[in-house]
């Protein structure tokens, strides 16, 4: 079987489409590639929906944290304390089990017990609550002269925020989130150790890779692609971001700019 054609039965097999049985034998480079490939396609998902959904909660959270009234401030506070205090994979198991009892009650959790949404959700709230905790540190490192020069111009209430107190705070916030960002898509290979099941044997890019190397005894393989495929991942991830850090600081002279550092988190 030529690449090319392992390429076009195997490329989007996480997803239900091409070979349905795995390779038993015979373990070419192509096939270990191809298939860790295709598994990334749910890393992706995850990451990107889990992004995209917790940036919209985070500043929420961080907004809530930073105000007066207790209504607001104290649920933002024990929200972001109860997941950054507790550890992702605690929260994979406890959340699918609790969805499991929920699904006992209503045929309307049965979807949350699946890994393209339990786990979901699970993420969405993790990284919610992480940059959230990112956001508020910016909102609170923002210049006193800022808001006051917002006042002198007659800037205030909403008006003020758009144009003065969320960009400022982006700008600042930028280099941690993306940070963040970063492990959020590595965190995603926590989902093959969760309790979500993957169906039909559509996992992600840990699955495959953690499938050769039991076949094939030789974990050197198939972990250096993973590890590739993220390192990639990676530096898409940089180089976006970076787009949106040059963007929010368009207005600074060069030299007063703020570049985006790698930093990676090792253990949260």
């Amino acid at each position: 079987m030529s690449c090319w054609q392992t390429v076009q039965d195997y490329g989007l097999r996480s997803l239900g489409y091409g070979a349905r049985l795995l390779p038993r034998e015979g373990f070419t480079l192509c096939e270990q590639v191809t298939l860790i490939g295709s598994g990334l396609i749910w890393n992706i998902y995850f990451g990107t929906l889990a992004l995209l959904a917790g940036f919209f909660l985070a500043n929420a959270l961080a907004l809530g944290k930073g105000a007066r009234t207790p209504l607001l401030r104290k649920p933002s506070e024990w929200f972001i304390l109860v997941f950054r205090g507790s550890p992702l994979f605690i929260q994979f198991f406890f959340a699918y089990f609790l969805f499991l009892s929920l699904k006992s009650v209503s045929p309307f959790f049965n979807t949350f017990t699946s890994a393209w949404l339990g786990a979901l959700i699970v993420l969405f709230l993790n990284t919610a609550a992480y940059s959230a905790e990112i956001f508020y540190g910016a909102l609170r490192s923002i210049p006193t002269g800022d808001v006051e020069a917002a006042d002198a111009y007659g800037f205030a209430g909403w008006a003020r925020f758009r144009r003065i107190v969320w960009p400022t705070m982006m700008r600042l916030a930028w280099p941690a989130y993306t940070n963040e960002a970063i492990f959020l898509f590595h965190a995603t290979t926590l989902v093959f150790f969760s309790g979500f099941p993957a169906w039909q044997q559509r996992g992600d890019a840990l699955y495959y890779a953690n499938y050769f190397a039991d076949k094939t005894f030789n974990p050197f393989v198939p972990y250096p692609i993973l590890a590739g495929f993220f390192i990639v991942l990676t530096l898409i991830i940089v180089g976006l971001f970076g787009l949106i850090n040059r963007r929010l600081n368009r207005h600074l002279p060069q030299e007063a700019r703020r570049g985006l550092r790698l930093r990676i988190n090792v253990i949260r």
